[in-house]
C-alpha cells in the first residue's frame, strides 16, 4: 500500500508537503492510548486543585502558626503570590511549548512544581512563603499551556468538548483530596500547629514525582510536528497510535492538509496573526479567562476564613466542608460535558456563564442577610459551581481550541495570563481584606462584583462565541503555515 501520509513530492509545490496526519488522529476511537495521555497530562489539574485548596484549608492553621505569623491579609497576598507565579509561568513555558514541542515542557515545568511545593512546605515566614507560593504557581502556570494544548490535539473531535471539559472539572479532584488531607492532619491531637500544613504541601511533592514516570510514555504530537518540519516524525508517530489501538490501515483518511515545510514560527508572525485576523477570538478568550478567574479564585482562597469568621467552623474542620463544593464542581463538567458537543459550544458557554452568575448573586443575596449558616452556605455554593465548573472549563476549551497550532500554547498562556491578571490576582487580595474588614456587606459585594463578571461574560460569549464543535482543529483555526488561504480567511474572526 502506497505512503499517502505525507507527500514531499512536486505535486504539492516546491518547499511544501502534503499530511494527512491529523485527518488519522481525528478519526481514531477513543482508546487506552488517550486514556493513558489524558490521565498522565490532565493530572496537572488534579496538582493545581490540591495546591489551592490546601492554601485556603489551611488558612486558618497559617494564621496561627508560631513560626509564619500570618493574617488573613497575608494569606490573601500569598494567594495571589501563587496566581502572579502562575501567571509568568504559563507565559513562559508556553511560549517554549510551541517553539521546543510539547512533551519536552512535561518534566521542566513539573520539576518546578515539585521544587515550588516542597518549598512551601519548609516554609520560615511570610517572605519565604509567598516567595515559594510564587514558585508553585509558574510551575502549574507553566503546565497549564503546553498539557492543554498536547489533550486538545490528541483528543478525537466528536469528544474534545466533553474530554476537555472534564479534564478541566478533575481540579476538583484535588481539591477534595486536599480538603481530606487538611481534615486529617490538622487536628490538633495528630499534629502541632507547624507541622501538620507542612506535611500536607508535602503530600504534593510525592503525588508529582508520581507523575513523572507516567509522562514518560506520551509521545510528542504529531500535530506540532508536522508543522515543525518533522512531517516523517509524525507519520511514525500516528502509525505507533494506530498500530496499538488496531485502527484499520486501509481505511481513506478523511482529508489533507498542504503546508509550508517552514522552521520555528516567530513571535511576530505570531502576534501579527493574533492582532490581524483573530480579534474577536482574543476579545472572547480575555472576557472569559478573567470572569472565571475573579470569580473561582476570589472564593475559593478564602473560603476556610468565611467559615471560621462568620460561622464559626474550627479551622481544622473547614476541609470538610469542601467535598460538597467540590463534588458540584466536578459534577458540572462531567454531567454537562457531553451538551457542549451536541447542543454546541456557543449556547451552552453564555448559558453556564449567566445562570452561575445569577446563581452566585442569589448566594451573596442571602449571605448578607444572614440567611445561611456553614451547612446551607456550603449548599449554595456547590449549586453555584455545579454550573460555575462547566463555564470555567469551556474557557479554557475555547482558548485552546480558536487558535492556529503554531500559536495553540502561547494562546492559552497569554490568555490565562490576561485573564488571572485581570480577576484572579485582584479577587483574593480584595476578598482578603473585605474579611479582614468583618463585614457581611462587603464580602456580599464582592460575590455581586464576581456575578456582574459572569453575566457579562455570558453575554459576550452569545455574540461572538466560535462554533467549534465536532470540527477539526485545522478547520476552527488552520495552521500558519497552512498553503490552503482560502480556509484560514474562512477561519479568521
Amino acid at each position: 500500500m502506497p505512503d499517502l501520509s505525507t507527500d514531499m513530492s512536486a505535486d504539492a509545490g516546491p518547499g511544501t508537503y502534503v499530511t494527512d496526519v491529523p485527518a488519522r488522529l481525528d478519526r481514531l476511537p477513543w482508546s487506552p492510548f488517550h486514556w493513558r495521555v489524558t490521565i498522565a497530562l490532565g493530572i496537572t489539574w488534579v496538582l493545581d486543585g490540591l495546591e489551592v485548596t490546601l492554601a485556603g484549608t489551611l488558612a486558618g492553621a497559617l494564621t496561627r502558626s508560631p513560626t509564619l505569623h500570618l493574617d488573613a491579609s497575608d494569606v490573601g497576598l500569598s494567594a495571589s503570590a501563587y496566581l502572579a507565579g502562575a501567571v509568568g509561568g504559563s507565559i513562559l513555558f508556553g511560549h517554549l511549548a510551541d517553539r521546543l514541542g510539547r512533551k519536552r515542557l512535561y518534566t521542566a515545568t513539573l520539576l518546578v512544581y515539585l521544587v515550588g511545593t516542597a518549598g512551601s512546605a519548609l516554609s520560615w515566614d511570610f517572605a519565604s512563603y509567598a516567595l515559594w507560593r510564587l514558585v508553585t504557581g509558574a510551575g502549574i502556570g507553566g503546565e497549564y499551556s503546553a498539557i492543554n494544548s498536547a489533550i486538545q490535539e490528541f483528543t478525537p473531535p466528536s469528544l474534545r468538548g466533553r474530554i476537555d471539559l472534564v479534564i478541566n472539572g478533575s481540579f476538583w479532584l484535588g481539591a477534595m483530596m486536599g480538603g481530606a488531607v487538611a481534615g486529617v492532619l490538622l487536628v490538633p491531637e495528630r499534629f502541632s500547629l507547624d507541622l501538620g500544613w507542612r506535611i500536607a504541601f508535602g503530600m504534593g511533592v510525592a503525588l508529582g514525582i508520581g507523575i513523572l514516570f507516567l509522562r514518560r510514555y506520551i509521545p510528542e504530537s504529531p500535530r506540532w510536528l508536522i508543522t515543525h518540519g518533522q512531517p516523517r516524525e509524525a507519520e511514525r508517530i500516528v502509525r505507533e497510535i494506530e498500530a496499538e489501538i488496531g485502527a484499520a490501515q486501509s481505511e481513506a483518511p478523511a482529508s489533507t492538509i498542504s503546508l509550508r515545510a517552514a522552521g520555528e514560527t516567530s513571535l511576530v508572525t505570531i502576534a501579527r496573526a493574533l492582532a490581524m485576523h483573530y480579534r474577536r477570538r482574543a476579545v472572547l478568550g480575555i472576557v472569559l479567562m478573567a470572569a472565571q478567574a475573579f470569580c473561582y479564585n476570589a472564593i475559593f482562597f478564602t473560603y476556610a476564613l468565611v467559615l471560621t469568621d462568620f460561622y464559626g467552623v474550627p479551622t481544622e474542620q473547614t476541609g470538610w466542608y469542601l467535598f460538597p463544593i467540590a463534588l458540584g464542581n466536578f459534577a458540572g463538567p462531567l454531567l454537562l460535558g457531553k451538551l457542549f458537543d451536541t447542543i454546541g459550544r456557543k449556547p451552552m458557554i453564555a448559558g453556564t456563564y449567566a445562570l452561575s452568575g445569577v446563581l452566585l448573586a442569589a448566594t451573596g443575596m442571602l449571605f448578607q442577610a444572614g440567611l445561611l449558616d456553614a451547612d446551607t452556605q456550603a449548599a449554595a455554593w456547590s449549586i453555584t459551581f455545579f454550573v460555575a465548573s462547566a463555564a470555567a472549563s469551556a474557557a479554557y476549551l475555547t482558548v485552546g481550541e480558536s487558535f492556529p497550532l503554531e500559536a495553540r500554547a502561547l494562546a492559552i498562556a497569554l490568555f490565562y495570563a490576561l485573564g488571572t491578571c485581570l480577576g484572579g490576582i485582584a479577587g483574593p487580595a480584595l476578598f482578603g481584606a473585605l474579611l479582614a474588614s468583618g463585614s457581611r456587606n462587603g464580602v456580599a459585594l464582592g460575590y455581586l462584583l464576581g456575578a456582574i463578571l459572569m453575566i457579562g461574560a455570558g453575554a459576550v460569549e452569545w455574540a461572538i462565541g466560535v462554533p467549534a464543535e465536532r470540527r477539526p482543529l485545522e478547520l476552527i483555526a488552520p495552521p500558519l503555515t497552512s498553503c490552503d488561504d482560502a480556509e484560514r480567511g474562512n477561519s479568521r474572526g
